[in-house]
């Protein structure tokens, strides 16, 4: 099978749905198909294209996939619009880029206008498959985050709509989001797939903990909450920078640590400037990720309030893991509640609740047997749900499935047109 991928965040990428990608490509290519991918140069999250990256279009290899790296618009501050232009020019290099003949492509987004404007072409091309696979529903994300008004937001649900159910296949990484596909966006229930998306870091090596936490600064006897990941809007953060706030003044034992990049890192740099319990470490390579992970107590989840349906944060497959207790700051009804309560592996408390998420890191502190066990149940939950081989084995039936279908369809529509010829 000749599948081509089209997205706008790939390897070398930490975070977001760049990971899924890649590990898709990877797993699809080792199964024996041919697999290429037309992306973006990496820009994220820290919105500026990497040193030793850019030009107008490069080829290489990643790992035995090909892959073909688009220049497009990188905006350094991606507000609303200019964010829109950024998906709006890769969606132009889209249109016009070679997608060498395949069988099947697939649209990843949450870069809903990026996609529409591939979905656009790929429906000019009788015969070909067209999957898409959604990580964050982008309307959604309009009307949580509060950004561009009832307007835009409801411009933008119809543009989500008619772009998925323009589709032959839609995958989705959650039942809710199934839910939200089918009822709200009218996608039909036979087009829609759950495929979850897997763990996609190894467990964490033998660490030697003190080492790590004497080499990073950490007091052994204080506690070390740790956030990583992106830092944008949805997070929310400023609620852990008032949480360390807080510390100071109660002199609590803990330190919160934002391990990432974002467009909001300098602006919540600059509001924790006099705060003592918290500290911002620069993203990192994948052994001292994993290590750093491993050392820390606590592993954060913080979502802006009003943030229930949009996404499912792509940490918790890494956090689950690493054995360790994970604390969300999410609204009770939100996909990530569900997650933590499905897994076992944590406990929440509400969003924007900084003495809450205080409380709460206080209180795993004091009960470290409970901090065992929730750490040793999202492990579990990790072994047992997000598995890598049975993810990719679902996910290469999917596209085959979806590939036989339409050429099936396509072949009956030419042999119909053959008999009406005749007639």
């Amino acid at each position: 099978m000749r599948v081509t991928i089209l997205g706008g965040h790939y390897a070398p990428e930490p975070t977001g749905n760049a990971p899924y990608t890649a590990g898709l490509a990877n797993g699809l290519v080792a199964r024996g198909h041919d697999v290429r991918v037309i992306t973006s140069h990496p820009h994220y999250p820290e919105w500026r294209v990497r040193e030793g990256y850019g030009g107008w279009s490069v080829s290489g290899e990643v790992e035995g996939v090909r892959v073909q790296r688009l220049g497009h618009y990188v905006p350094a501050r991606p507000s609303g619009g200019r964010r829109l232009l950024s998906e709006l020019s890769l969606g132009i290099r889209f249109l016009t880029a070679r997608w060498h003949r395949p069988d099947v492509v697939l649209l990843v987004s949450p870069n809903l206008i990026t996609s529409a404007l591939a979905a656009l072409r790929a429906r000019r091309s009788r015969g070909l498959a067209t999957g898409i696979w959604i990580q964050d529903l982008y309307s959604l994300g309009i009307t949580e985050t509060g950004q561009g008004g009832r307007s835009a937001a409801t411009a933008l649900k119809a543009l989500e709509s008619r772009t998925l159910r323009s589709a032959t296949g839609v995958v989705v990484i959650h039942d809710r989001f199934r839910s939200f596909v089918t009822e709200t966006l009218g996608v039909p229930a036979g087009c829609v797939e759950v495929i979850r998306n897997w763990s996609h870091v190894d467990p964490p090596m033998e660490v030697d903990r003190a080492a790590v936490r004497n080499r990073r600064g950490w007091d052994p006897d204080v506690t070390v909450i740790l956030h990583a990941g992106n830092m944008g809007a949805k997070q929310g953060l400023e609620n852990v920078v008032e949480a360390a706030r807080l510390a100071d003044r109660q002199r609590a034992p803990v330190r919160f640590v934002l391990l990432g990049d974002g467009n909001q890192r300098a602006r919540l740099q600059s509001l924790a400037r006099d705060v003592t319990s918290i500290e911002f470490v620069a993203p990192l390579p994948d052994d001292e990720f994993r290590q750093t992970l491993g050392s820390a107590d606590i592993l954060l989840v913080n979502e802006r309030a009003g943030m229930k349906e949009m996404s499912v944060p792509s940490k918790l497959t890494t956090y689950f893991s690493a054995s360790l207790p994970v604390l969300a700051a999410t609204d009770e009804a939100s996909v990530t509640a569900s997650e933590i309560d499905t897994s076992g592996g944590g406990t929440r408390v509400a969003a924007g609740d900084p003495q809450a998420l205080l409380d709460a890191a206080l209180s795993l502190r004091a009960d470290p047997a409970r901090a065992r066990a929730l750490g040793a149940a999202g492990r579990r939950f990790r072994d047992t749900a997000l598995g890598q081989d049975a993810a990719l084995d679902h996910f290469e039936k999917w596209l085959v499935d979806l590939a036989e279908d339409r050429q099936g369809g396509a072949r009956g529509r030419r042999s119909k047109s053959m008999e009406v010829v005749a007639q």
